[in-house]
């Protein structure tokens, strides 16, 4: 048996928008923000996109990063799905 990795699809480094959602509270999209400069520093949270569910129940915010590599998506997704505010990213 190989370990082999499949290729990757997309071409680094890239603007790569991440979608994350989560419950309407105090503290989600900071935390959010916190978890993406960890893995992408260079990351401006002025052009973070916020909208709210049509019941005001959820928010999503939509960060687009410079991706450098799959392994900096893998960690991020990872730890962004670890968060205990994250509902879902895609």
């Amino acid at each position: 048996m190989t370990d082999r990795q499949d290729p990757s699809l997309i071409d680094y480094p890239c603007e790569f928008p991440l979608k994350i959602m989560g419950s309407t509270r105090a503290g989600f999209a900071q935390g959010v923000l916190e978890v993406v400069r960890r893995h992408a520093p260079d990351f401006d949270g002025a052009t973070m996109e916020m909208k709210t569910s049509k019941r005001g129940k959820y928010l999503s915010v939509t960060c687009t990063i410079n991706a450098v590599s799959r392994e900096q998506l893998d960690a991020l997704y990872q730890e962004l799905c670890d968060h205990p505010m994250v509902v879902m990213v895609l």
